[in-house]
């Protein structure tokens, strides 16, 4: 009696045990069952990212790149959107249904271009909105002020390495060691100016093409003002147009612009223009 009650307690633990095993293998399968579906569906969600980045919407096209006040900076802010945030520049931004337009604190005739067409001449080498049209725009409204050749001309020797800048193209980039030298310019503000952060600063080398459209207009809105003052100071510039005219995509600019510059120069802009461009046509032939 006593053996067959040993072997049935024996089979009853046997018996415990087997579905004590049955169970966790149960549960392991299960477990197993709801975390492949997670990964799937982790799988699906993050598939369609980077296919949008390699594939952007036409509607981005309609959005400049726009800068992110409230974003963290991965780099310091340039000298004009420094300018700008501080409210050295006094004019704003004012967002319409169709354009947009500026709206200035004061007449822009009665501001000194002294140091404010500089600063405005630098943004043009800005990439981002708003301060892509504040300089481009900025810098044509102040020209059509009345008595601007008299403001303007002498500004000229700071103002030309300025737009240089703008013009200036590097088929490398100048973090590369085989890059060409980037020049260093001088634009010597006065002690008194409170925009000193533009001084003695090299310019940025850019390899975006409307930055050298921006500064392509201006150099044609400032040979308008300044006429044949601009002569002395073109051979500085002439030799980045010269460059750009290997771009089919520049060439017809670059020729209606040097037509230009001729037209308010005159006889003594078109040696200079041939002297350093001996293909281009001059409007006289």
């Amino acid at each position: 009696m006593q053996k067959s009650e040993c072997q049935r307690g024996v089979q009853l633990r046997n018996r415990v045990t087997d579905n004590c095993d049955q169970r966790t293998s149960s549960s392991a399968q299960i477990k197993q069952r709801t975390t492949v579906p997670q990964s799937k569906s982790l799988v699906s969600t993050s598939s369609p990212e980077p296919a949008r980045k390699l594939h952007p919407r036409p509607s981005d096209k309609l959005n400049p790149k726009t800068i992110n006040p409230f974003g963290e900076q991965s780099r310091a802010p340039s000298a004009f959107a420094a300018i700008y945030s501080k409210g050295g520049i006094p004019c704003r931004l004012v967002h319409g249904s169709v354009k947009h337009r500026l709206q200035w604190e004061c007449p822009p005739e009665n501001l000194p271009f002294d140091p404010l067409l500089i600063t405005l001449a630098e943004g043009l080498r800005e990439t981002k909105h708003p301060y892509t049209f504040v300089s481009k725009e900025g810098f044509r409204e102040l020209l059509l002020v009345a008595g601007a050749p008299e403001k303007a001309v002498p500004l000229l020797p700071r103002l030309i390495p300025v737009l240089k800048a703008a013009l200036v193209f590097f088929f490398s980039p100048p973090a590369c060691p085989f890059s060409l030298p980037i020049p260093s310019f001088s634009l010597s503000l006065s002690a008194h100016d409170t925009h000193a952060p533009l001084t003695n600063q090299p310019p940025q080398v850019h390899l975006d093409d409307e930055v050298f459209e921006r500064g392509l207009n201006a150099l044609v809105q400032l040979s308008v003002v300044v006429g044949p003052s601009l002569n002395d100071h073109l051979k500085h510039l002439l030799t980045s147009l010269s460059k750009r005219l290997r771009d089919k995509k520049f060439r017809e600019p670059i020729s209606s612009a040097l037509q230009k510059l001729e037209q308010h120069g005159g006889s003594g802009s078109l040696m200079i223009i041939k002297s350093k461009i001996p293909t281009y046509c001059s409007i006289c032939c």
